[in-house]
């Protein structure tokens, strides 16, 4: 008889062990094997041959753009946070080599004025397609976005000389992304910012 309480105990503690896991399984998902990385694709949902043809003026439909401005935010973000952070290096993949010389010496100034900014991304209130088109084989899109930061210029005493460590402020900026359609990459580049 002390057999048959051993096996009961064993499948108690399965079905106890199988319900924890399936309960975790539902809360916490499971992994897919797709790991979000920035660097490697923009916009990650769009596939490679959806991406060779979303600028078509006749198939930027809804649910293009919609791909298209969910990799656009993930970039803008971390565009933002790395640039005020001087750290270039995790977002040069992004950037078109002009935007990267401008951002560079952008840091490299405020390095020589001995100064440094502090920045903190809030979120972004809305990204919106202001104009998409095909000039030969260049797909472009730009894209307007309404962000959200808390932003403070800091001398080496470590003074606020511009902005506020405190407030919120909106942003507004104009951003234009572009990619080659012969390409096989998915990568856009950032080719132009405006405030």
């Amino acid at each position: 008889m002390s057999y048959s309480f051993e096996y009961i105990d064993i499948i108690l503690l399965a079905m106890i062990a199988g319900f924890i896991f399936l309960r975790l399984r539902g809360i916490l998902g499971k992994k897919t094997g797709y790991k979000e990385d920035i660097s490697s694709s923009f916009p990650h949902e769009v596939s490679e041959t959806k991406s060779n043809v979303i600028l078509n003026s006749d198939t930027f439909d809804a649910a293009a753009e919609n791909d298209f401005l969910k990799g656009a935010k993930i970039v803008y973000e971390s565009v933002i946070t790395n640039f005020s952070k001087g750290d270039l290096k995790s977002i040069k993949s992004l950037l078109d080599k002009n935007v990267y010389d401008q951002f560079n010496e952008a840091i490299r100034e405020k390095k020589l004025k001995n100064v440094t900014s502090e920045t903190t991304f809030i979120g972004i209130n809305s990204a919106e397609v202001r104009e998409h088109n095909q000039n030969k084989n260049m797909l472009e899109v730009t894209v307007d976005f309404v962000s959200e930061i808390i932003s403070c210029i800091k001398d080496k005493d470590n003074k606020i000389i511009s902005g506020d460590s405190e407030k919120v402020k909106k942003v507004y900026d104009t951003w234009k992304f572009s990619k080659d359609s012969r390409s096989q990459s998915p990568n856009w580049l950032l080719i132009d910012t405006q405030a």
